[in-house]
This record gives structure tokens, sequence and C-alpha cells, in this order.
């Protein structure tokens, strides 16, 4: 046979207040006046978890702020290297491009100087040449 709990055994419940302390709160409610209230143990133990879990709470608030504030200096740092590098590099190209223009200048100067010369030494070739290329882009263009 299986043992069952019968309707009359009470059932247990350490929290809560007995039958005359509850009809003493009903009859102070009921002329207005506010009963002493009991703080049960179970009322404390939630009171408690709730101060530990705000507790916890900051802590964990404080830790991801010290985190954040980690990661941040981490990530400045970071950028400050980048920075000093890609300077380094954007230094380093601008001066081979300014000596490049300089070359290119310098060609240009003898190109043009030995130009000059190939037209005073031969003037008539050169004319010939200048109109043969005009007649030749007058064609292209008119296309």
């Amino acid at each position: 046979m299986s043992e069952a709990i019968s309707d009359s055994e009470p059932v247990p419940f350490p929290d809560s207040p007995d039958a005359g302390s509850a009809a003493n709160d009903l009859r102070a409610a009921a002329q207005g006046k506010i009963p002493n209230r009991v703080v049960t143990a179970t009322e404390e133990k939630a009171t408690a978890l709730k101060e530990a879990v705000a507790q916890k709470a900051g802590q964990l608030r404080d830790y991801a702020g010290e985190k954040a504030n980690d990661l941040r200096s981490a990530a400045t740092e970071k950028i400050e290297e980048i920075r000093e590098g890609t300077e380094e590099t954007a230094s380093h190209l601008r001066g081979a491009a300014t000596d490049q223009w300089q070359d290119t200048q310098v060609k240009a100067r003898e190109l043009h100087d030995s130009m000059e010369d190939y037209v005073r030494e031969n003037p008539t070739k050169a004319v010939l040449t200048a109109v043969g290329v005009g007649f030749v882009l007058g064609l292209l263009i008119r296309r």
C-alpha cells in the first residue's frame, strides 16, 4: 500500500503566519491601523539576495568599466603606432615623388634644348615635319 497525505494532515509552511497573527492583522486593518508586521525568514533571505545581487552588479559594472578603459587605451596605442608608420611612409613617398618630379623636369629641359638645336640645324625638315603632323591631326579631328 502506498502512503498518501490525507486532507486532515496540515501541510507545514514554515514562513507563513499562524492563524492568530493573521486574525490580528485583519482586525487591525479593519480598524484602519497598520499591523505590526513580522518579517519572515523568506523575506530576509530575499532582501539579502537583493543586496548581494546589487553588490555583484556594482562589481560587474566596475569590472566592465575597467576592461573598457583597458581596451580604449590599447586601441589608442595601436592607432598611434599606425599613425607613426603612415607618417613615415608618407614622408618617404613624398621624397620619392619630389625626386621623380625633379628628374622629369631635367629631362624635359634637355629634350627642349635638343629639339631647339635640331630645328636650328635642320629648319626645312622641321617645318615639313610640322606641316605633315598638322595635316594628319587635321584629318583625324575631322572624322
